[in-house]
């Protein structure tokens, strides 16, 4: 379409699309097919990219081949790839068709789903797949949407411990009196997402106030509940108000289990918000076997995980469920003129977005829906179980190697490792542990990370990428051990 010599763009050209859409999807197709191809973690150097692309945006409309070529040439160097069946570091992010598609069609269809009225399919699918899911890992019927429960997708887990807390201290605070905020006080192990700390930041939660409780190894880094009554007792003792607990179901060092059925009973008993934080290991608990990592989660208020890290979700896809809507809503909705309809004014739907931080929303339910259809829950459960046999397959690997040992117990998908200290030299085996992980991730063969455990440094394998076999994971042992040989013999 023409202006005089201006031309005018349209941007929504069902035949563009048509044309672009084949080759993107052509291109992320082969994506796939050469990942192995790739170095796992990105070799390049920080600022590399603006010695590659120009300074400014250019003013005239470049070709897709252009866009692409440079994609290939520039922008593929800079990426780590996650979804590479040698990605075993932090926890996996799992991509899939199933969830791809479902992102396709929420950017096709470019709703903004904040309340009821401005999709009513957005939000009524959204309480239908969190019930769906809250079956599979057989969750109270309290947080189903039936009552005045229900489940909501965020964006991230530490999106949901934000969301909670805010709900928590405000309940709090209608209770004992709008002026004791300094007096209000926040319960976890030192195992606990740093999530947890910036949403205390954001509350207004004193520093202070915050109790990091210790784990060690005699509990495989479990909150032991002793130490969370006693840290109650001494705080009520001193005139300070309990109001928040969050325990783990696979922490993010180790995959620790808190005891919830105990930790809750303290909770519940003082009127603490009981909050589960099952990020990674959710996931999991859809399988009746490991359905007994949550027990106990029916004396939980809020219950989270995240079906973008391990349930074939593309990123982002974070659910939280909670046993009373109203407690969200309370501290989290406004209701401006502009947004107000008859719907919402009757209470006959549930607004989103009175259950989470921003006003926008994407309908991101979509990709969940895909993918428990064309999956199926079966398939599903089958693709943990097989993440988990490999885990084992790598753990027995660890510990044949008598220059290494298994840190902590494994339970579902990571193994927690590390080279021996010899003669007991702790400082020298942080320090070659260090340099075992520097020198395994500049391969560009794999990529694992590490966390501290009681002062150890400790390397991580967390097995979940889609694409992994047991060829990947014997590939990887097989790196490790001959960084690890070179190390210890120079």
């Amino acid at each position: 379409m023409e202006n005089g010599s201006k031309k005018v763009l349209k941007p929504m050209d069902s035949e563009q699309l048509r044309e672009y859409g084949h080759r993107m999807v052509d291109f992320i197709a082969d994506y796939y097919k050469t990942i192995e191809d790739f170095p796992v973690l990105s070799q390049v150097q920080p600022g590399y990219l603006h010695k590659l692309l120009p300074d400014s945006a250019p003013d005239h409309p470049e070709t897709l081949d252009q866009v692409l070529d440079d994609v290939r040439s520039k922008i593929l160097p800079g990426v780590t790839h996650w979804q590479s069946p040698s990605f075993f570091a932090y926890y996996p992010s799992n991509s899939s068709v199933a969830g791809f598609l479902g992102e396709m069609l929420s950017a096709g269809l470019g709703i903004v789903g904040f309340s009821w009225v401005t999709s009513p399919a957005a939000t009524e699918l959204e309480m239908i797949v969190l019930d769906w899911l809250a079956k599979l890992l057989n969750l109270p019927k309290e947080f189903m949407s039936k009552g005045n429960g229900g489940g909501v997708i965020q964006g991230s887990a530490s999106e949901a411990v934000l969301v909670v807390l805010l709900a928590a201290r405000d309940k709090a605070l209608r209770s004992v009196g709008k002026n004791t905020l300094e007096k209000l006080v926040v319960y976890s192990s030192d195992q606990t997402h740093s999530a947890l700390q910036k949403a205390c930041q954001i509350a207004g939660i004193h520093p202070e106030n915050c109790r990091v409780l210790e784990t060690d190894a005699s509990t495989n880094y479990a909150l032991r509940p002793e130490l969370f009554q006693e840290a109650v007792s001494r705080d009520l003792e001193a005139g300070l108000i309990p109001f928040f607990l969050c325990a783990n179901v696979g922490t993010t060092s180790s995959t620790a289990v808190d005891p919830l059925a105990a930790l809750g009973k303290i909770a519940n008993s003082n009127e603490i918000w009981f909050h589960v934080d099952a990020a990674y290991a959710g996931s999991a608990c859809i399988c009746p076997e490991y359905r007994q990592y949550i027990d106990g989660v029916e004396t939980a208020d809020s219950f989270n995980m995240n079906a973008h890290k391990w349930f074939l979700t593309n990123f982002d896809c974070s659910l939280l469920w909670v046993k009373d809507q109203d407690s969200l809503t309370e501290a989290l909705s406004t209701n401006p003129e502009f947004l107000k309809n008859k719907a919402s004014q009757a209470n006959l739907v549930v607004d989103y977005k009175d259950w989470q931080i921003p006003l926008g929303r994407r309908f991101r339910s979509l990709k969940l829906w895909m993918v428990l259809r064309l999956y199926g829950a079966e398939t599903l459960k089958n693709y943990i179980r097989n993440h988990i046999k490999l885990a084992t397959v790598f753990e027995q690997l660890v510990s044949q190697d008598p220059n290494f040992e298994i840190v902590t117990p494994r339970i579902f998908s990571l193994v927690c490792f590390r080279i021996v200290p010899a003669k007991n030299d702790e400082k020298k085996c942080n320090n070659q542990n260090r340099k075992l992980l520097d020198a395994v991730n500049s391969s560009g063969k794999l990529f694992i990370s590490h966390t501290a455990l009681s002062g150890k440094i400790v390397l991580r394998c967390a097995i979940g990428a889609p694409l992994t076999e047991e060829k990947h994971v014997k590939e990887a042992w097989k790196v490790i051990q001959d960084e690890a040989s070179f190390l210890l013999h120079k």
